[in-house]
């Protein structure tokens, strides 16, 4: 959800793996560790769109993501049409939504992960499921 296909993902969480292996001793709160590794991937994450958005510039396109036939049979169309719409959507109401509904995390968590203010998460949140509302709702 947050970068637009798989493959993409799995790199990033991996490298967030990375990145805590690589600091493992310097550690010193390790309830922490989950935290550190949530704010990673979203960093991450946003490092990926800062790339592809200085690669448009440079006037190469990417292709968008491919559904694999397996996905295709698997997911029915409400999940696709549901994953397109999303894919739509500002980063940012991307970020919140995956952080808040995907990992259940709450606003105050959502916030902290993010580094703005649970208002800013509430209000994202709304607007990102009042768009997707939209969108589905122009799509049947």
């Amino acid at each position: 959800m947050l970068v637009g296909d798989q493959s993409t993902a799995e790199d990033v969480v991996q490298d967030a793996f990375l990145g805590l292996y690589r600091a493992w001793d310097r550690v010193r709160d390790p309830g922490a560790v989950l935290g550190y590794l949530r704010t990673a991937v979203v960093n991450g994450a946003r490092s990926v769109h800062r790339s592809r958005g200085r690669a448009r510039l440079l006037r190469v396109q990417h292709d968008p993501p491919v559904w694999s036939a397996e996905a295709a049979l698997m997911d029915g169309e409400d999940r696709r049409a549901v994953l397109a719409a999303i894919a739509m959507l500002p980063q940012r109401q991307r970020e919140v939504l995956a952080l808040k509904y995907y990992l259940d995390l709450s606003e105050r968590d959502v916030a902290a992960i993010m580094r703005v203010s649970r208002g800013t998460v509430a209000s994202a949140s709304s607007r990102a499921l009042a768009a997707l509302a939209r969108r589905l709702r122009e799509d049947q």
